[in-house]
């Protein structure tokens, strides 16, 4: 392999990291980088990492990486990846907006991983472009930014822009990348050796079927909840969404309580809830524009209903991740947090009572 690719250019990328970036999206997209360095024995690639004040930065998971100071304009960067995560969505810094804004007139390529697509559409450089946002921030990002494109996809490279959705997307990022720089038969031989399969393209979803949950989730449930998904700020009654699933009320109950671990309704209002908080930390809308947006006509119920799921009200939730929470919470759909306790072996259980 490594004699079929012929030269010595090396792809030069720069990974700007923001306090609490998502280390899973950074390694994933440096893995295949680095993998396909050892099966050429040469560096096709080359990284650095840098931030606006240069030193050690922490990651969202606890992890601190060495940083370098924003280089000096540097036409040689082929492309330049902005790595956030949490709050992100207000991250502000006028001289890394400046550096960005530079670069992009030099004609460097521009990127961003997971939330840090927030920072390039803040920073003016996303405005018509086609870009790829986590599913769950969709709609937020919209409202915030209605002349860029989000689609819920792994990554999008739209002309000289590249998002990356997080998460693993960064894997099938780079692959792509691999295979159209140098030769497909390299990104297969790199899928191999990170036994990534099968490698996933820019079309695909970030979700193969609703909460990615294709064998366990009940087709009945998937539908319903995808009709869920599509009516939050006018909700449908759960008889209404039974009937457009061809089930009864009770059916449908009973389905959401085997394969989604609460009642449909419940399912529902937690649904519209996460939407809520999803704007409430995303976007400069006031409480009353964020209830009617999830489909309360209540100011005073939408209160309610939100601290009794969040033990929160909701202006307590305008950070995503507060300065004095030493980790940040966001309670998932399957089931209540109260809920989950360790699964236990029944017979190893009760062999060791005797």
């Amino acid at each position: 392999m490594a004699e079929s690719i012929q030269g010595d250019v090396t792809v030069r990328f720069v990974f700007v990291l923001i306090p609490r970036f998502n280390m899973m999206a950074l390694a994933a997209a440096l893995e295949p980088l680095r993998v396909a360095n050892y099966l050429c024995g040469r560096a096709l690639y080359d990284w650095t990492f840098v931030s606006p004040e240069g030193g050690r930065i922490i990651a969202s998971n606890g992890m601190a990486m060495d940083t370098d100071l924003l280089p000096v304009d540097d036409r040689r960067v082929d492309t330049i990846f902005v790595c956030g995560s949490w709050d992100s969505e207000h991250y502000e810094h006028r001289d890394l907006f400046a550096w960005l804004r530079r670069h992009e007139r030099m004609g460097v390529r521009l990127g961003a991983m997971d939330i840090g697509v927030y920072i390039l559409a803040r920073a003016g450089l996303l405005a018509g472009y086609r870009v790829a946002v986590l599913w769950y921030c969709i709609r937020a990002f919209s409202e915030n930014y209605p002349d860029i494109e989000p689609e819920e996809r792994l990554f999008i490279a739209d002309r000289n822009r590249i998002t990356i959705a997080g998460g693993t997307a960064g894997l099938d990022a780079m692959l792509c990348d691999i295979s159209e720089r140098f030769d497909p038969r390299l990104a297969r031989e790199v899928a191999d050796h990170v036994l990534h399969y099968p490698v996933r393209t820019s079309d695909s979803a970030q979700r193969n079927v609703i909460s990615g949950q294709q064998e366990i989730m009940h087709p009945v449930v998937r539908a319903a909840i995808h009709l869920m998904e599509n009516h939050v700020e006018e909700p449908l009654s759960i008889p209404q969404v039974a009937a457009k699933v061809h089930v009864n009320q009770r059916k449908l109950e009973r389905l959401f309580h085997k394969h989604a671990g609460r009642s449909a309704i419940g399912y529902y209002r937690v649904l519209r809830l996460q939407h809520a908080l999803v704007l409430l930390t995303n976007t400069d809308l006031s409480i009353r524009e964020i209830s009617v947006a999830c489909g309360y006509s209540s100011l005073s119920h939408f209160a309610k209903s939100f601290a009794a799921q969040y033990n929160k009200r909701p202006r307590d939730c305008r950070d995503a991740w507060p300065d004095g929470d030493p980790a940040p919470v966001w309670p998932g759909l399957s089931t209540s947090l109260n809920d989950l306790r360790p699964l236990v072996d029944e017979t190893n259980s009760e062999q060791s009572s005797h």
